[in-house]
């Protein structure tokens, strides 16, 4: 765990949900609730060092996403998915989600809080006289304080705090390109389809793993003798992600309780058939062998003739142009949540 705190936000950028932008606008493997934050948060400072990948990929080493009391509460007294402690969150906490409450718990306030630090951070790099990246220099403020950075002319070497400062840095800085995106999904429009749409577009570049995810986001799954395996490897035991049928279902969950597996996804939603020439975003589409038994399959249309899907092991959520996406001959129908 880092020394100081750290902190993440969310908040709905207005301009862009009435423009319909959403799907991370530049982010990638980043949840739905926390990209509105990020963004927000990078807008607020006038760095140009600061990006929302550097802020993710530093909300992601601090607690990868998590926001439960019992996952985000560090045997050092830091809390929520920002990893504040008490005494850094009374300077930099903000009720930023007006919700009346100013709490490391909510992600709004955490994310403003840590887009604050981090811009006042790299202020001081850049007007220190420190060589180095202002990045580097900032982050390890940010875990250690800023009187080793001034103490060791830089960031304190691997001798200090046995290397959690220094690992923290380049870990930071080594994984910021696994979270720089386009804006990877324009979705407009509002109800249940293109909000689930929206949601399941936080998690593309996140990968497949046979049996995991949950509505709460990606968990390791397994391998059951046939699924799952990866060059002769159990990779669905060791690999934190998304399968099809759990995708669909961490999309929908917040306003609909879908079941875990395709075949009982198409079974609660059959009520609700949709033609191929009638598809809107957030649709369900299915897959069965030879388009007919047992289905295997299940993705989200995701508009212009793509889909949305968490395709096999060995690839990540992706969007896919549906003539594609399954073989077509297997295609079995789609239906409305």
């Amino acid at each position: 765990m880092p020394i100081a705190a750290v902190f993440l936000t969310v908040l709905v950028d207005a301009d862009a949900k009435a423009a319909g932008v959403t799907g991370g606008g530049g982010l990638q493997n980043v949840p739905a609730e926390f990209q509105p934050w990020i963004l927000k948060a990078d807008a607020a400072c006038p760095e140009p060092e600061m990006t929302p990948a550097l802020l993710a990929s530093q909300l992601f080493h601090e607690s990868g996403f998590k926001t439960s009391r019992r996952e985000a509460t560090s045997w050092a007294g830091a809390q929520g998915p920002a990893q504040f402690i008490p005494g850094t969150w009374a300077v930099w906490g903000r009720d930023e989600d007006g919700n009346g409450s100013n709490s490391p718990w909510d992600i709004g306030d955490a994310v403003m809080a840590q887009g604050r630090m981090m811009c006042s951070l790299l202020k001081d790099a850049k007007s220190s006289g420190i060589g180095g990246d202002p990045r580097a220099l900032a982050l390890a403020g940010y875990n250690a304080g800023w009187a080793p950075v001034q103490k060791y002319g830089g960031v304190p070497p691997r001798s200090f705090a046995n290397g959690e400062t220094y690992d923290y840095v380049q870990e930071i800085l080594r994984d910021i390109p696994r979270f720089e995106g386009p804006g990877l999904l324009q979705v407009a429009g509002s109800g249940a389809g293109p909000d689930a749409l929206r949601r399941a577009a936080g998690r593309i570049g996140t990968p497949y793993s046979w049996g995991g995810g949950s509505p709460d986001g990606p968990t390791t799954g397994f391998c059951d003798g046939t699924n799952g395996y990866l060059n002769g490897s159990c990779s669905a035991s060791v690999t934190a992600g998304f399968d099809c049928s759990s995708l669909v279902q961490y999309a929908y969950w917040p306003s609909l309780h879908l079941p875990r597996v395709a075949s009982d996804q198409y079974g609660a939603t059959s009520h609700r058939p949709v033609s191929r020439g009638d598809l809107k975003p957030g649709d369900l589409l299915f897959w069965s062998h030879g388009g007919a038994g047992s289905i295997y399959h299940v993705a989200i249309y995701a508009g212009d003739g793509n889909v949305l899907q968490a395709p096999r092991t060995g690839r990540n959520v992706e969007i896919q142009a549906l003539a594609t996406a399954m073989p077509e001959g297997d295609y079995f129908g789609a239906t409305r949540p």
